[in-house]
C-alpha cells in the first residue's frame, strides 16, 4: 500500500470511530476525505483570533466555494494539524509546546504568544510573501525573537514535482551571508529535479523571509515538522531533510526537524496527566 493511500484509510478509520461523517472535496464528488464540518476536524473550535490570522493569510484555508469544501476541512490537512496541536497552548506555559518541539529548555519560559499563517517579507521580492504556519514569539529582550514551524502533512507522499526558485530571488540582494542557501537556490531553479519528498525552495523562501525580518540568523529558529511513514517514502524524507539540515547549518541557521510522531510521545511521556485530553486526541488521530 502506498504511503498516501495508508495516510488517507488511516484518518478515513478515525472519522469512522468518530462517527464523524465525510464528504468528498465537492460534496457529492471526490473521496470522502473531508469533514461536513469544520469543527469535527479540530480538537478546539478556532478562536476568532486565530480565524483571523488564517484568514489573512494566502492559502485560502478556510474559503469555500460553491459545492467546493474548504482546505482546512479536510482530514489530510496540515493547516489543521498545526492548529490542532498550537492553537491548545495559546492559553497556557507555551514554553511547553517550545521544548517539545527542541527549540529551548521547558524551564526558560521566554515564548508569550503563538501565531499562524504570519507573512514574512522579502526585501525586493514581487507577489506573495512566505506564509510560516506557526510562529512562536519570545519577549522582546530575548536574542532569538521567533520559532517559526513549517507544518507538512500528506504533500511530501502525493508524487508532484517540487517546484523551485525564481529568477527575482536569484537577482536581489537577499543572500548577504548565506553562499550555500544561495548555491542551492541557483541549482534548484527553476524546478526542483532532484527531491521528491521535501520542498527546498519553501524552506529557502522562509529562511529569507526571517533574516529580512530579524536581520540576523541567531534571532531565529526554523523547525520543519513532518509526518513519517514506514519505509522507503519514509527513509527518504528524512534523508532529504537531513542534507538540507547541513546546507542550512553550513551558512549558521538554526535549522531542526522533528516528526508529529516524536513530538506527540514527547507530550505523553512529560504532560499527559496535566493534558490527558489533548494528548490522547492528537495519539488517536495521527499516531
Amino acid at each position: 500500500m502506498k504511503s498516501m493511500e495508508l495516510i488517507t484509510n488511516k484518518l478515513q478509520l478515525w472519522a469512522k470511530r468518530h462517527n464523524i461523517p465525510l464528504v468528498g472535496s465537492e460534496t457529492i464528488r471526490g473521496e470522502k476525505n473531508y469533514c461536513k464540518k469544520l469543527e469535527d476536524n479540530l480538537y478546539l473550535p478556532l478562536t476568532n483570533e486565530v480565524r483571523k490570522m488564517i484568514d489573512a493569510g494566502d492559502g485560502g484555508e478556510l474559503k469555500s466555494s460553491g459545492m467546493h469544501k474548504s482546505k482546512m476541512t479536510a482530514l489530510h490537512s496540515s493547516s489543521a494539524i498545526g492548529v490542532n496541536i498550537f492553537q491548545y497552548w495559546m492559553d497556557k506555559e507555551i514554553s511547553i509546546i517550545a521544548s517539545a518541539c527542541g527549540f529551548c529548555k521547558e524551564t526558560t519560559q521566554i515564548s508569550e504568544s503563538i501565531h499562524f499563517e504570519e507573512k514574512f517579507i522579502i526585501s525586493g521580492i514581487t507577489g506573495n510573501s512566505p506564509n510560516i504556519d506557526v510562529v512562536i514569539k519570545n519577549k522582546k529582550d530575548e536574542k532569538i525573537k521567533a520559532f517559526a514551524i513549517e507544518c507538512k502533512y500528506t504533500e511530501a507522499y502525493r508524487n508532484k514535482e517540487q517546484s523551485g526558485i525564481a529568477k527575482q530571488y536569484l537577482d536581489a540582494d537577499i543572500w548577504k551571508d548565506l553562499p550555500n542557501l544561495q548555491e542551492l537556490a541557483t541549482q534548484i531553479s527553476l524546478n526542483d529535479q532532484e527531491n521528491k519528498y521535501l520542498h527546498r525552495a519553501q524552506l529557502v523562501k522562509h529562511i529569507l523571509g526571517l533574516n529580512t525580518k530579524y536581520k540576523s540568523k541567531s534571532a531565529f529558529k526554523l523547525l520543519y515538522l513532518w509526518y513519517d511513514v514506514l519505509g522507503e517514502d519514509g527513509a527518504k524524507h528524512r534523508e532529504e531533510i537531513e542534507k538540507f539540515k547541513k546546507v542550512a547549518i553550513a551558512d549558521k541557521i538554526n535549522f531542526i526537524s522533528i516528526t508529529y510522531q516524536e513530538l506527540i510521545i514527547k507530550l505523553y511521556q512529560k504532560h499527559y496527566g496535566n493534558h490527558k485530553n489533548y494528548i490522547d486526541y492528537l495519539a488517536s488521530r495521527y499516531l
